[in-house]
């Protein structure tokens, strides 16, 4: 039985006010931050995606600091391959591993960004995710053997041993590398390289559908490594009952209106074909499934802040529950205001989750688990 893990979002940002936080000069402080990271030790999760991006903080940097802040906190660690190369990469996360005893995580980001302003050339889709799937090889070969020798199209390297070696504990040999995108390209790479898959807030029936197509093309493709995992990066927005809830939500989705969307969109929505999905949702009705709250893609909301799981604990978990038993084992949520959340969900929807076995069949969680 695979064990679900659950996560954060700490949004790793220059300008204030991400996503409806609530505008401070020392937003992005280091003792904020690491504020942030204690509450998720404290409260059940473990650990948190760091966001990547020319023009926000260093994400590795940030990992760092928040790691030798922390005790137990996992930091999953965005980065672009046109950022790194691929030795040097695997050097300095294998000493972080190192450092923090295996907390490390990573995710590989593949999208478009601003390639002037950090002098990539990265090009076209076909050749920025041949790139990817050969950076992710060569890391993963780097952290699990010596005197490593490789020639590429994209990188090369010769006689080369990574020290000091990421922490192998039980089935884990290396951080695990997380990945996203939902192209045909991108799909070929998860398929093969990645460790998790991870999904926007698609309904139900999508990624049921993803997942299939995955997993077929991992045997198509002929993976050589452990059987891709799945995890959900979603925007939950849970209330002491379902009225409550939607009243906020409804509150959130008119203010973002109001302001055109300001501070709630950090990815690319002109070319991403997962973003692109995600926006088209709202076509199809402004509730999916249960609970699926697709308006805020229509007023401004990117990425994670598309769509919306919205409702009670209960509400939430349930349909958690449902994206489970599809497979998904790894859960990235978050709402804001981003502390006062930490505190909400791990205090009163992880354990909804928590009381629940991960094999079991999506159905309604009995009233008895509910405290």
């Amino acid at each position: 039985m695979s064990t679900t893990e659950f996560l954060w979002y700490i949004p790793n940002q220059v300008n204030p006010g991400h996503r409806g936080e609530p505008v401070a000069v020392d937003h992005n402080s280091l003792d904020v931050l690491t504020a942030q990271a204690e509450a998720l030790e404290d409260n059940g999760w473990h650990g948190a995606l760091l966001g990547t991006g020319w023009g926000r903080p260093d994400t590795f940097t940030l990992a760092t600091a928040l790691a030798a802040r922390t005790r137990t906190f996992e930091p999953l660690i965005a980065i672009r391959p046109g950022y790194w190369r691929p030795a040097n990469f695997a050097s300095a996360a294998a000493t972080l591993d190192h450092l923090t005893g295996g907390r490390v995580r990573i995710n590989i980001v593949s999208g478009q960004d601003n390639l002037a302003a950090y002098g990539d050339s990265e090009g076209d889709q076909a050749h920025r995710y041949a790139r990817t799937k050969e950076f992710m090889r060569l890391v993963r070969r780097l952290w699990t053997a010596e005197n490593v020798t490789f020639a590429g199209e994209h990188f090369s390297v010769t006689d080369s041993t990574v020290v000091p070696r990421p922490i192998v504990r039980g089935d884990r040999r290396h951080p695990k590398l997380y990945f996203g995108g939902a192209s045909e390209a991108a799909e070929r790479v998860a398929a093969t390289e990645a460790d998790v898959q991870l999904f926007w807030g698609e309904p139900i029936e999508g990624i049921a559908e993803r997942i299939a197509r995955l997993k077929a093309l991992s045997l198509e493709l002929d993976r050589d490594l452990p059987p891709l995992k799945f995890g959900l990066r979603i925007t939950t927005l849970v209330r002491d009952t379902t009225e409550e809830a939607w009243r906020d939500a409804e509150a959130k989705v008119a203010q973002m209106a109001r302001h055109q969307g300001l501070g709630w969109d950090d990815h690319n929505r002109k070319v991403a074909v997962g973003q692109k999905r995600l926006l088209d949702l709202h076509a199809r009705g402004e509730v999916l499934d249960d609970n699926l709250y697709t308006a805020p893609g229509k007023f401004g909301g990117g990425g994670a802040g598309t769509t919306w799981l919205v409702g009670s604990a209960r509400d939430v978990a349930n349909s958690l529950e449902k994206y489970r038993a599809l497979g998904i084992d790894t859960f990235v949520l978050s709402d804001t205001p981003y502390l006062n959340e930490i505190k909400r969900q791990g205090r009163h929807l992880l354990p909804l989750l928590r009381s629940v076995p991960a094999d079991r069949d999506a159905q309604e969680i009995e009233p008895e688990l509910v405290n």
